[in-house]
This record gives C-alpha cells, sequence and structure tokens, in this order.
C-alpha cells in the first residue's frame, strides 16, 4: 500500500521512537486474544470482529483483547462500552479497510464520509493502545487525475477512525492513524490522543469534538499533484456553546519530503451542511476551535496559519468562512513554521493556562 510504504521508510522524530519501543501494555491480563493463526478455543478469536462480538454488552470494567501482529482487513463498529483493543506494537498490528465515501455499498447508496471509516466508536471509555489504524483507499492515485477526468472520484473522502455519536472518554495511545483525507473524524464526546501519530494531507484531523492531543506527531503527507493550498491539518466544527474543540499541547507537525515551504495551512472552519426546520444550510453555531500550544512546527506551515472555507448558504450558493470568524489560537509555537502575526492569534499567558488536561477533560480521570 502506497500510504504504508511510504510513511514507514520516512524519517520521523521522537513519538516513532516512542512507539517503537511499546511491545507491550501495562497491564498484562487480557479477556480475550485474537491470532487469526490460532485455533478459536474460549476466548481466543481468529478476527478482532469475533472478540467483539463475544465481548459483553455493557461491562463496567475494562474489557482487554490482545490483537497479536499482523495485518488484519475489517471494518469495525465499536458500539460496547470498556473495549480496550492492545496491539502488540503500532508498527506490527495494522487494522486497514478500503472504502471511501463516494463509493456504493448498494443500489444508490454510497458510503458517506462517516460510513467509509475502518473503525468507528459509537461507545464510552474505548481504549486503543499499540495499534495502527489506516484507511488505505489509494487517494493519491485518484487526486493525481485531472479535476474533469471522467475517471476520477468525486467524493474521495476516506476515514481510518471515527468517533461517532454515543462515543466518550475514549484514549488512543502509541498508535498511528494513516490516511489522506479526512484520516481522524472526532465528531462526540471527550478524546484523549497521547504519543500518537497521525497523517494525512487535506482536513485530516475534523469534527466538533472536544479533543485533546499531547506528545504527538501531525504529519503532512504528499498530494498526487501540486494544490494551492498543498493540504490542512484541521477542520473544527465545534458548537459555539463547547468551550474546548481540537486541542494540541507538545506536539510536533511534520511533512512528507514532496509537501513544499509555506504550503500547509494550520487549519480552516467547517461548517457542515445540516438540515434546519428553514433548509439545509451550513450551521451558523459551528463556530470551530483549535488551539496549538508549545508546539513545532516545520516549514510547510504558511506564514498565514490559517485558511477559510466554503460552505453553503440558504439560498443554496457557496460563501467564505474567514479564519478571523473561528477560534484559532497559538501560543508559544516553534520551529521554522512558527510565526507571529496578525493573522496567527496568541493566547495570553493568563488564557493558556486554561488549557490543562484537567480542565479540557473534565471530570474524566484518563492516566
Amino acid at each position: 500500500m502506497v500510504v504504508r510504504s511510504a510513511y514507514f521508510l520516512g524519517s520521523f522524530f521522537s513519538v516513532m521512537l516512542v512507539i517503537a519501543g511499546c511491545a507491550h501494555h501495562p497491564q498484562s491480563r487480557y479477556e480475550a486474544w485474537v491470532d487469526p493463526a490460532g485455533k478459536p478455543v474460549a476466548n481466543r478469536f481468529t478476527s478482532i470482529q469475533a472478540a467483539l462480538n463475544a465481548a459483553p454488552s455493557a461491562s463496567i470494567t475494562p474489557y482487554k483483547i490482545h490483537i497479536v501482529a499482523g495485518d488484519y482487513y475489517e471494518k469495525l463498529n465499536i458500539t460496547k462500552p470498556n473495549i480496550h483493543l492492545i496491539g502488540e506494537n503500532a508498527r506490527t498490528t495494522r487494522i486497514y479497510y478500503d472504502v471511501y465515501a463516494g463509493k456504493s455499498y448498494a443500489e444508490g447508496k454510497t458510503w458517506g464520509t462517516p460510513g467509509s471509516a475502518t473503525v468507528t466508536i459509537h461507545a464510552a471509555d474505548v481504549q486503543l493502545h499499540q495499534l495502527t489504524i489506516e484507511n488505505s483507499f489509494d487517494f493519491l492515485r485518484n487526486d493525481a487525475l485531472a479535476n474533469d477526468d471522467a475517471k476520477r472520484i468525486a467524493h474521495s473522502q476516506a476515514v481510518a477512525l471515527f468517533l461517532d455519536a454515543g462515543s466518550d472518554r475514549v484514549l488512543v495511545r502509541d498508535s498511528i492513524l494513516l490516511g489522506y483525507q479526512d484520516t481522524l473524524f472526532v465528531n462526540s464526546g471527550r478524546s484523549w490522543f497521547d504519543k500518537s501519530i497521525i497523517a494525512g494531507n487535506v482536513d485530516f484531523i475534523f469534527g466538533k469534538g472536544n479533543a485533546l492531543f499531547t506528545d504527538s506527531e501531525i504529519h503532512t503527507l504528499e498530494r498526487g499533484k501540486p494544490n494551492d493550498p498543498y493540504g490542512y491539518l484541521v477542520a473544527p466544527s465545534t458548537q459555539i456553546a463547547d468551550e474546548f474543540g481540537l486541542t494540541f499541547i507538545d506536539c510536533k507537525l511534520t511533512r512528507a519530503e514532496l509537501v513544499p515551504d509555506n504550503s500547509v495551512p494550520l487549519g480552516r472552519p467547517w461548517h457542515p451542511t445540516t438540515q434546519f426546520v428553514d433548509g439545509r444550510y451550513a450551521d451558523p453555531n459551528a463556530i470551530g476551535k483549535a488551539v496549538f500550544i508549545n508546539t513545532w512546527m516545520d516549514s510547510h506551515i504558511t506564514h498565514d496559519g490559517w485558511y477559510s472555507m466554503n460552505g453553503t448558504a440558504k439560498d443554496g450558493t457557496k460563501i467564505p468562512f474567514l479564519p478571523g470568524d473561528a477560534r484559532f489560537f497559538e501560543f508559544n509555537s516553534i520551529g521554522p513554521g512558527a510565526a507571529i502575526n496578525n493573522k496567527r492569534r496568541q493566547l495570553s499567558d493568563a488564557e493558556a493556562k486554561n488549557y490543562t488536561r484537567e480542565k479540557i477533560l473534565g471530570d474524566w480521570q484518563a492516566e
């Protein structure tokens, strides 16, 4: 697969070293094991889906499923609380699928962006450790086609991990999320991504959920052909009533070798087209929030930092939503892509103190 081979042969920062060294989970006791080469006896399964099917429907304690190293071509929906999926190592334990938004699954029906996800979570207190989760749709080949090419797929969004309604207190640690457009869709609840890598190129972290990223690498991948802008890191659709959106603390923003300097904005404001009583149009209450704190930025990040994004007006026309009207901020950015100017708003020292793990995650006492 082009995504995986190009990515893993690259040069990465300390996060990859941390992940590569994590070949075990601190808790050694498991309730189930997944091993395609093993015999399906009690609590041992040849697929992840079979292990999920056998898990209790409403456990109040963690149900830990150990997944041996290997490639698992599975499309998973986690609907039960307290499921913990624990791989042997993020570089050797891979869950992948290749659905994209425009692909049909029945007469006149397509998957859509949410349905394209390799792993979807609908439940609370789910944890993912030491795994690669990948959407392996060949985005690059499609992206390389001319916009008017009849073979070009119009809806190429392909999600790796989707946090859907019902998800909350989701922890992803020592893991790798791979895709291109729309890799990580955080659309509900609270989630924490720690010591992980998220890779993609177009809006590859997006949604309205409250997601915290710590000590992680946000890696921009190449495109099939030149684009201006080349890509976008985040596209939050945070509701105005919510204090926190996408928060990055002590992270690194890195790039593949072919990604140009000054070509990738930090993000843009997404106002999802939503059905209201008086019509279907861009949600005016989706005042996206994204904050980068103590983050190292490579020189692919644009000098202006942020970008606009079009949405649908009530009359069906397209209107621009400007980054200055969203809640986009930085604090103590460093590296060649860091800058302070009137388009890259900064938190004050006092404001930055509000962005602690305890305040962002609230009563969720995650470890």
